[in-house]
């Protein structure tokens, strides 16, 4: 399964979802993970969508552009989401979890293959890992 984190560097989690410009995407199965590449947006900060906040529909519009680019991904890390932008992840099956700023992606990583080796894994998880079973050779 893909897993996506929001940042300015590649390394850290350090932007919340509507002003990320760069998501950096890794390729997730139980046990292992290797780094896909990045989605960029914009140049740093995602301007257009700061600079349509408040503006309805183009606003909307926006923000369902960078949902819709990411909606292969099961998980998205950030720093913050909006309540909107949290439900639209989720209506696409993708699990928005906010982390603390600055919180390293290869720690993240670690703690997902920690968490979903353990029988107790949440059901979410262990539901995205089954949908994505077949891509990924888990058996």
């Amino acid at each position: 399964m893909r897993v996506a984190f929001a940042t300015t560097d590649g390394i850290s989690v350090n932007e919340h979802f509507g002003r990320a410009g760069m998501f950096s995407i890794y390729e997730f199965s139980r046990g292992e993970y290797h780094f896909l590449g990045t989605r960029k947006f914009a140049d740093g900060r995602d301007t257009e969508i700061e600079a349509t906040k408040g503006m309805g529909d183009e606003h909307e519009g926006k923000v369902q552009k960078k949902v819709d680019a990411l909606s292969d991904c099961r998980i998205v890390y950030m720093t913050e989401v909006g309540g909107p932008s949290a439900a639209r992840l989720i209506k696409k099956g993708v699990m928005p979890l906010k982390v603390a700023d600055s919180t390293p992606v290869l720690e993240l990583m670690e703690k997902l293959v920690e968490t979903a080796g353990k029988q107790k894994a949440p059901v979410w998880l262990r539901r995205a890992l089954e949908d994505s079973a077949p891509e990924n050779n888990i058996e």
